[in-house]
């Protein structure tokens, strides 16, 4: 009897990324591509057509086709777990920000990938197979990243449900504190609360002026227009 292939998505908007994704994934006999994903508003509809194992998800993509402000994956990871609890995510990405990579890990994804990681992405049909057997990988890189912190930093540290709050703003500028809470399903006052609190932590008083300070510090997604990441201030 034939074993089960693992079903994988793939979520990046770069053509050429994903033909490189499914070129290292095509010749194992484990492994099966079922769909390819742009926009970071058809995942869940995505999922829904093509029941997916593991989802191979950049940190920074395009929310819409009409809305080119980067998508909310601090609120997607979750949300997409509790609706889909066997599915497994891991993070591919060029983004470093420790910040961001710990909340992405937190949030619930599997594993951690730099898209310059060369190893790791000769290897990605194995990473895949290992996760979607309960297992969890990062790239080196990512590892001494989330250890190494030098001294004269300082890390702003905002609660899981701040993070989701402001990436959902950063998402949807143009959304109300109201939009926000139906897309989170918590009470209107809860929301406020939470941006409140991070305005806060940040040291802003405005929602334009902590998405601003939220991408410098690398906390949420910069925007995919921008022509490079976001770097933390020394």
């Amino acid at each position: 009897m034939a074993t089960k292939r693992i079903r994988v998505t793939i979520v990046d908007d770069h053509q050429g990324i994903v033909d490189g994704y499914m070129f290292r994934l095509q010749g194992n006999p484990q492994v099966q591509v079922v769909e390819a994903i742009k926009y970071g508003e058809d995942i869940e509809p995505g999922l829904e057509a093509h029941p997916t194992d593991v989802l191979l998800l950049d940190v920074n993509l395009p929310t819409s086709p009409d809305n080119s402000a980067p998508y909310p994956i601090l609120h997607v990871v979750p949300t997409l777990l509790q609706t889909h609890p066997d599915l497994v995510i891991l993070v591919i990405s060029m983004y470093k920000e420790r910040s961001l990579i710990r909340a992405v890990l937190e949030a619930g994804a599997s594993g951690y990938i730099l898209k310059d990681d060369t190893h790791a992405i000769q290897e990605l049909g194995n990473i895949i197979i290992a996760i979607a057997n309960g297992g969890i990988y990062m790239s080196e890189k990512v590892h001494q990243t989330l250890l190494k912190m030098n001294p004269e930093e300082t890390e702003v540290k905002l609660s899981a449900r701040q993070l989701e709050a402001l990436s959902l703003s950063a998402s949807y500028p143009n959304s109300t504190t109201w939009d926000i809470s139906r897309k989170m399903s918590i009470k209107h006052a809860t929301v406020r609360n939470l941006l409140s609190g991070a305005y806060l932590k940040l040291g802003v008083n405005t929602r334009a002026a902590a998405i601003v300070k939220g991408r410098e510090l690398g906390i949420i997604s910069s925007d995919p227009a921008s022509p490079t990441l976001p770097t933390k201030r020394r």
